[in-house]
């Protein structure tokens, strides 16, 4: 894909992903103009892309995905020539509470926007406008669509879909509506399944953001079962490079998996985030810890983690083999996971003081 003139529709760009990614991709394709198409649920989060609010070639759109009128407003207000379509509900045990909302928004949210995509773009199957020649449908999706792993192997792009929880079903659905377009009506897609993703403006729910702040306040910090579930970690610049490449390299049609190559146990992330506060902020020095039970006082953060009932259906370990993009794209990880959380730390550290 040659990259000219044009203006492409993000959605979702509130979110953690996006949020990176909007402000990464403006800086790097000075022709590019983003328009954002967000919902603002409790994932969304505007200060997260303040930086850019008045940035003369990002425009912020607050609406739905699902709703078509809207969506076909903004392709034809705004001539959209490329989607990236990171707009989705992720939150696993959110979906274990209330799947619905996961089928309403991953799933026809999904459908809307690309057969809006398809109609507005191409004449017929097999057919793009002569204008629209090289428009193309990206579509974020998540290692989660495969299921769980065994102590070893790791998922590739042929690895059968077998999603255990209504969040990954939802995604998995979205990835066959996104791959039916392609081979019935010639659309030009892309999927790209990434691994856990970690880094600044990640919602507080979240795993590491988690940990972090409930080191900070001194409450105790939650690790679900034995803490030994294995998850593949990606900085989120890695990531958003690797959706840069594949949005503009990628072969029509295929799907690239992105990960980290940076395994580790819930447990490890908890001690390794500790033992970087013990060291950026000693409890001793941690206004939040009543400075006149001191005698009370553990040495280390670590003391805090508590193991809490596991969740349903959690999946013991995801891994991702990230050859086809590594060879195909020339795309690799810039950071590993002991200097990403580093980073990370330090930003979380400001925010939540």
């Amino acid at each position: 894909m040659k990259s000219s003139n044009s203006n492409i529709l993000i959605t979702g760009g509130a979110g953690f992903i996006g949020s990176n990614f909007i402000p990464y991709f403006l800086e790097k394709y000075p022709n590019y103009k983003l328009i954002n198409l967000d919902l603002l649920t409790y994932a969304g989060n505007l200060e997260n892309l303040k930086e850019v609010e008045e940035h003369p070639r990002y425009k912020f759109i607050k609406g739905n995905i699902c709703n078509r009128e809207l969506v076909e407003y903004i392709f034809k207000e705004y001539d959209i020539r490329g989607v990236i379509h990171f707009a989705a509900e992720s939150h696993v045990d959110n979906s274990i509470k209330n799947p619905g909302v996961f089928v309403e928004t991953n799933v026809n949210g999904t459908y809307t926007l690309i057969d809006v995509a398809k109609n507005y773009w191409m004449e017929k199957p097999f057919t793009y406008k002569k204008e629209y020649e090289n428009c193309r449908f990206h579509h974020i999706s998540t290692d989660e669509v495969y299921g769980t792993l065994g102590e070893t192997g790791l998922f590739t792009e042929e690895t059968p879909y077998a999603p255990n929880s209504p969040y990954s079903a939802s995604k998995a659905s979205s990835d066959m509506i996104v791959r039916s377009y392609h081979h019935t009506y010639g659309l030009n897609t892309i999927i790209t399944n990434c691994s856990n993703n970690y880094g600044p403006k990640q919602h507080d729910e979240k795993l590491i953001p988690t940990i972090i702040r409930n080191a900070l306040q001194g409450n105790p910090i939650p690790i679900y079962g034995d803490g030994k579930n294995i998850r593949d970690w990606l900085y989120i610049l890695d990531h958003c490079k690797g959706i840069d490449l594949a949005y503009h390299k990628g072969k029509a049609g295929e799907t690239y998996n992105i990960g980290g190559r940076n395994e580790r146990t819930n447990i490890y992330i908890a001690e390794k985030i500790c033992e970087i506060l013990d060291e950026l902020l000693p409890i001793e020095k941690n206004k939040k810890f009543n400075s006149s039970s001191i005698i009370h006082h553990p040495s280390s953060y670590k003391s805090l983690i508590t193991f809490v009932p596991d969740r349903p259906g959690h999946d013991r370990r995801y891994a991702i083999d990230a050859t086809k993009i590594e060879k195909e794209l020339g795309w690799k990880a810039d950071e590993n996971f002991e200097s990403g959380i580093v980073k990370t730390v330090k930003w979380y550290l400001e925010k939540y003081l």
